[in-house]
């Protein structure tokens, strides 16, 4: 692996990161999801309104982003629901995502928003109302179909999470502006693996982490994408390691798994370096591998391919160095509101690549007891490929 210039500028400057960006447009959103109703019921079943209850979909489709919120769309109104506590909030974000004038906004109490959901579905006349099947309790769907007396309710299933995988330029230009944060912020941070290189400084795990999501917030970041992963020697081994206390010791292999998030919308990136020289030369070479690998992941993203496609690209890659065993996760997954969201990029994944699709490509091979690398890039499908919005160097020694 190549020397990286530590006093090189970031993949965007501080300017770049300070610079506004265009509103998101929400408009449109509520009548993609309408034409979704003819087939949205079980065995492609017609429902004649959605109850949206997952706070990323109710956002996506009003701009509403606060934590209490319920969204009822018929065919031609809408409500939210939400407390108190909004009343101001839900009146400037649905302003400013320009919907406020198609949905009607409800505030009050549990029972209140609740009267509000059902006398909205009965003034329509909807009788089959959708209600998100994989987000729901089983009391609260109990609870649902007890206030739906004269309705009949028909578990749906990723129905506005399909829309939300293809995204808009405005979408776009938020999960780049979250990249370009959090690659800022490893830059600013990679030195002080540097100083353990040298045989100097103290360092555990949890407090890298934590100094990493410092960064991202002082750079501009809202908040971590996720809860942040930095896992030395054996520890990089376990592909969902917490950090924890073990001091990051020259010759360790670290892997960095981190996001962060801009306007709510979220970036992943995972970079393995070594501090100094490998004390396991072995994993110098699967450090090789899982780079090919990766690459080839990217390379294969484009338009018209399947994510299952990708997956085998990355697998057959590391299979043919003999570590086919060791690659025991999902080559990647969709990202944007949520970390992980459609589509998955797996075994058996149906889903096929579009343009503005955007996911993650995260090859890893791991040894138990001696230490592990995954590379991971966020990607957006374009009509010629894929693009990046991780851009920093993955060749990194230190």
């Amino acid at each position: 692996m190549s020397e990286v210039d530590r006093g090189s500028a970031p993949p965007m400057g501080i300017g770049d990161l300070d610079a506004p960006l265009a509103p998101l447009s929400v408009v449109g959103r509520l009548d993609r999801l309408r034409k979704q109703f003819d087939e949205a019921g079980p065995d492609g079943r017609a429902v004649d309104a959605l109850l949206v209850t997952t706070p990323a979909n109710v956002r996506w489709l009003t701009g509403f982003s606060g934590s209490a919120g319920r969204l009822l769309v018929t065919t031609g109104r809408a409500w939210l629901t939400t407390d108190g506590r909004y009343r101001t909030q839900a009146a400037e974000q649905l302003d400013a995502a320009g919907v406020a004038d198609v949905i009607e906004v409800v505030v009050g109490n549990a029972r209140t928003q609740r009267e509000a959901v059902v006398t909205g579905a009965v003034s329509v006349g909807a009788h089959r109302i959708g209600l998100e099947a994989d987000r729901v309790t089983w009391a609260d769907a109990r609870d649902w179909e007890r206030a739906f007396e004269r309705g009949q309710l028909e578990p749906t299933r990723g129905v506005v999470e399909a829309l939300r995988a293809v995204k808009d330029a405005g979408e776009v230009a938020r999960m780049e502006r979250a990249a370009a944060i959090a690659d800022a912020a490893l830059s600013d941070l990679l030195p002080r693996l540097s100083e353990l290189a040298g045989g100097g400084g103290d360092l555990t795990e949890s407090v890298f982490a934590a100094d990493l999501d410092h960064a991202m917030r002082r750079r501009g970041a809202e908040e971590s994408a996720f809860e942040t992963i930095v896992a030395s020697g054996e520890n990089s081994a376990k592909p969902h390691a917490r950090p924890g206390p073990r001091p990051i010791r020259r010759g360790d292999p670290v892997v960095i798994d981190f996001g962060a998030t801009y306007d709510g919308y979220r970036s992943d990136m995972t970079r393995t370096v070594f501090v100094g020289e490998p004390s396991d030369g072995e994993l110098a070479d699967v450090w090789a591998v899982v780079f090919e690998s990766q690459r080839a992941g990217v390379d294969a993203v484009a338009p018209g391919v399947s994510a299952a496609a990708v997956d085998e690209t990355c697998r057959g890659r590391i299979a043919e160095a003999g570590w086919a065993d060791r690659f025991e996760h999902g080559t990647g997954h969709g990202v944007g509101l949520d970390i992980h969201e459609a589509p998955a990029v797996g075994p058996g994944s149906t889903a096929i690549l579009q343009v503005g699709t955007v996911v993650t490509v995260e090859p890893g091979v791991y040894l138990p007891g001696r230490g592990g690398v995954r590379i991971e890039d966020t990607l957006v499908v374009t009509e010629h490929g894929s693009r990046p919005f991780t851009r920093f160097p993955k060749e990194v020694a230190v």
